[in-house]
């Protein structure tokens, strides 16, 4: 699992290797461009969250593996066209990837 933070914050958003190795992809290339999308995570157990990525706001991609990923450019230019579109990007989350809110409050 990797971990994107977005913004100054240091909440984590916990997404597969994979996965965030081709979103990384489809951002660095929009936001070199200087070019805003929709990003929307989707959980069974969190519901969904929309952020608007944008140049002007910190974006940090880490990763498990060591590595590099290799990517297969249908699903870069699915998530391409994606990011192009209104709804923009939705990434599926694993439910044992994101605690619920009763998990977090009993941390608490």
């Amino acid at each position: 699992m990797g971990r994107l933070y977005y913004g100054n914050t240091s909440d984590a958003i916990e997404v597969d290797d994979t996965d965030l190795a081709h979103l990384r992809m489809v951002a660095m290339t929009k936001l070199r461009r200087s070019e805003g999308f929709s990003l929307t995570f989707s959980s069974p157990t969190r519901g969904r969250s929309a952020l608007w990525v944008h140049c002007a706001i910190p974006l940090r991609f880490e990763f498990d593996a060591a590595e590099p990923i290799r990517l297969e450019p249908a699903r870069v230019n699915e998530l391409a066209q994606a990011a192009a579109s209104a709804a923009g990007i939705v990434v599926e989350l694993a439910a044992e990837a994101v605690p619920s809110r009763a998990e977090l409050a009993a941390v608490a």
